[in-house]
């Protein structure tokens, strides 16, 4: 190896152990200590573990390990935002009595985005933040589709929702949610253009004119939106080849569900080059390794809350 080689290499290695050093000190300084507890919200088909696998893989863990009191809703896997959104707004008064926190910060993906936004919307004394994640805040053109093929009443309708409940009995039996009530179809109502639209005129908070940002503080809570922004990001992930064929009726930049113009909430972080499972480190962390890690954006939003003395 030449002088210039083992230059550049121990330049490498001490770029390396300053990263590390960088994470350590994070950790151990209080990086992700907010004011107000954490609360991490699934979307649709989700769960908070399964079979000992977080749905936020490696999420709630790396923002305790920086001081953050983290906690993992479970809500129905599969019904209308409404129902979801009580199911959570419980668990969130629950929390505060154990902690005697005063408010929390509230973190959706998917379905978990209009979910977080019900509560904020209902609530909003109850939450510092709200965070939406490639949150469907405008519906999604899968779900549009879905229900074209599958029309209210039909035969094509009850065989979806058959499947439907089968596989959210199965995540249920898996994961601890068998006492919470399901109802897929009305989950895919909510998941409509036409359904987030009923929705957005009850709930308009933080929403955007076009897809720019939205208003960041409304009624005393902060908005803030992330989203990905690529289908196809490792050929190891056996799930991309799904979400590169749903990605094919947006025409519009997506996530493989969700248009970016879709998941604007409140003040928009960034588009990423992550697909819809990338955005919560599935498939137990595969992902395109030129983008930003996501458990990493989690981090950085959680200091951002702290700075914020949220």
């Amino acid at each position: 190896m030449n002088a210039s080689l083992r230059r550049l290499w121990r330049q490498f290695v001490l770029a390396l152990c300053c990263l590390a050093a960088a994470g350590a000190a994070h950790a151990q300084s209080g990086y992700t200590q907010t004011r107000y507890p954490i609360v991490l919200v699934h979307g649709l088909f989700g769960f908070d573990s399964l079979l000992g696998v977080d749905y936020f893989y490696g999420v709630p863990d790396a923002l305790r390990q920086g001081g953050a009191k983290v906690y993992v809703a479970q809500v129905s896997a599969a019904n209308s935002t409404e129902v979801r959104g009580e199911q959570l707004l419980a668990q969130v008064k629950t929390i505060l009595a154990l902690t005697g926190a005063s408010k929390v910060n509230l973190i959706g993906h998917s379905h978990g985005g209009p979910t977080i936004r019900y509560v904020a919307g209902v609530a909003p004394q109850l939450v510092a933040s709200a965070t939406s994640v490639a949150g469907v805040n405008r519906g999604s053109r899968v779900a549009d589709i879905v229900r074209g093929v599958a029309p209210a009443g039909s035969v094509s309708e009850a065989v979806a929702n058959a499947a439907a409940s089968a596989l959210v009995g199965m995540i249920n039996l898996l994961s601890g949610g068998t006492g919470l009530p399901q109802m897929p179809t009305a989950a895919l109502d909510s998941l409509t253009t036409a359904g987030a639209a009923q929705f957005n005129q009850r709930f308009p908070q933080g929403l955007p004119s076009g897809c720019g940002s939205g208003p960041e503080l409304v009624n005393g809570v902060r908005y803030y939106s992330w989203t990905g922004t690529r289908t196809g990001t490792n050929l190891l992930d056996p799930t991309d080849a799904f979400l590169v064929t749903l990605g094919w009726v947006f025409g519009e930049a997506n996530d493989g569900l969700v248009s970016a113009c879709s998941s604007r909430l409140g003040t928009h972080l960034g588009d990423y080059r992550q697909n819809h499972l990338d955005e919560v480190n599935q498939m137990v962390g595969l992902r395109d390794w030129f983008s930003a890690d996501p458990v990493a954006l989690y981090r950085q939003h959680a200091n951002r809350l702290q700075k914020a003395g949220l």
